[in-house]
This record gives C-alpha cells, sequence and structure tokens, in this order.
C-alpha cells in the first residue's frame, strides 16, 4: 500500500512535528494517534500549535498544559505572521524531521517558510479531489538553507491504529505508564474493568480526564482485531 511505502522514510526520522491549529479545530483526538503511535515507534515527537495569531479558548489553552506537564516540546508558531518561526528553525537545524497533522492546519504554510525558494501548493488536492488526496503524493526530502532535513510526505498512513495492539495504544500515553503495572489483571484494558489503576488515577485527577477519555475513544476506533 502506498502507506508501506513511506514506513521506510519514516524509520529515518529523529523527531516527528506534530501540527494542529485553534483553525479549523483543535483535534486533540487525532493529536493522541499521532503521539501514540510516535511512543512506541520510539519517534520522538514535538508539537506545533499554528496560527497564534488567531484568538485560542482557555480550554486549548488547558489541554496544551497538559501536553507540556507530559514533557512534550511546545512551539507556538504563526507561518503567516512569522511568528515562533525562527526558534524552530533552529530546532528543525540539528536533525531529519517531518511536519504532521490534519488538512488546513497550516504546514504546507510552514515549509514554504522554511523553503522559500520551494514553494509547495497550499491547501492544495491531486486531481483525484473526490479522493480527497493530498497535492504532494510521494515523500521528499529537503535540506533546510539553515541545516537540517525535513520529509515532506502524505505519510499520514503510518499514523493509524491498525498497527498497534490495545496495551501499546495504552502505553502510548506517558502518563498511564507509572499505574499501567499496578492493574489488578496483567490484561486490563483500563475501560471497565476492576481495580484498573489507570482509570482510578483519571477519576483522581492523577492524570488528565480528557486524555483518558481520548484514549477510551481511540480504542474504540481501533480495529476489533486489535482489541482484547
Amino acid at each position: 500500500s502506498r502507506g508501506d511505502r513511506i514506513r521506510p522514510v519514516a524509520a529515518n526520522i529523529d523527531t516527528i512535528f506534530v501540527v494542529f491549529a485553534a483553525e479549523p479545530d483543535c483535534d486533540f483526538l487525532l493529536l493522541d494517534q499521532y503521539l501514540a503511535v510516535c511512543e512506541n515507534c520510539n519517534i520522538d515527537a514535538s508539537l506545533v500549535f499554528n496560527k497564534i495569531d488567531l484568538p485560542c479558548s482557555e480550554s486549548v489553552e488547558l489541554e496544551l498544559q497538559n501536553y507540556l506537564a507530559l514533557g512534550y516540546a511546545l512551539y507556538r508558531v504563526s507561518a503567516n505572521k512569522q511568528i515562533g518561526v525562527d526558534i524552530l528553525r533552529q530546532v528543525l537545524s540539528t536533525q531529519t524531521s517531518m511536519f504532521a497533522g490534519q488538512s488546513g492546519v497550516g504546514k504546507s504554510s510552514l515549509t514554504n517558510t522554511l523553503l522559500p525558494d520551494k514553494t509547495l501548493k497550499i491547501n492544495g488536492v491531486s486531481e483525484t479531489t473526490r479522493h480527497g488526496r493530498h497535492t504532494t503524493t510521494a515523500a521528499t526530502l529537503y535540506h533546510l538553507p539553515s541545516g537540517g532535513d525535513l520529509i515532506d510526505s502524505p505519510g499520514v498512513a503510518i499514523f493509524g491504529l491498525a498497527g498497534l495492539s490495545e496495551a501499546q495504544l495504552a502505553w502510548g500515553y506517558r502518563e498511564f505508564h507509572p499505574f499501567v503495572g499496578k492493574c489488578r489483571f496483567n490484561d486490563c484494558r483500563h475501560v471497565n474493568d476492576k481495580d484498573c489503576a489507570v482509570r482510578a488515577a483519571a477519576e483522581n485527577g492523577r492524570i488528565p480526564r480528557s486524555r483518558y477519555q481520548r484514549f477510551l475513544k481511540l480504542r474504540e476506533k481501533m480495529p476489533p482485531a486489535n482489541r482484547g
């Protein structure tokens, strides 16, 4: 499949920068999915909050604090207003990176800013628009002028849930780690299982309840064969 062809490229990545924005909306469920896959693939992940020139709700800001508390680096930028781009450029200069994120969050705008001589189509789609395919159809590695390499790829396929087991999805949530081994049963699903330490931690506020709720949603999205 197309996703399988991209996997070898992803294996060479140092850090995946998950790009999201207040508009079209902050899809924290998709963000958690990306991070869970990165955790299980041993790929570092950082967050890029784009379009900071637009208003940000208090609820979004509270969610961002959860990720900071978990140790994820967060870069606040505006590709259009050239805010925070220099710091991001400096971070990218020492490694091989890839941007990931839903359509419309500004991945192409960021890439254009970092690669002024290589203009990518922004918000474009391929000729087969009815399939919603992205403009870029093959992974491309760009050497950034300021140093480092940036892989431009439609490789969202590598972030699918099909490759994860139920236990791996739970392990993809960093804050679950101290509690997973304290569940009564080794095969605890962390849903309604008796004496589940993860669920208890969410109920008493030791882990973010919002993240736990999204874990449950992602678990339901997994192929039935992956769930216990």
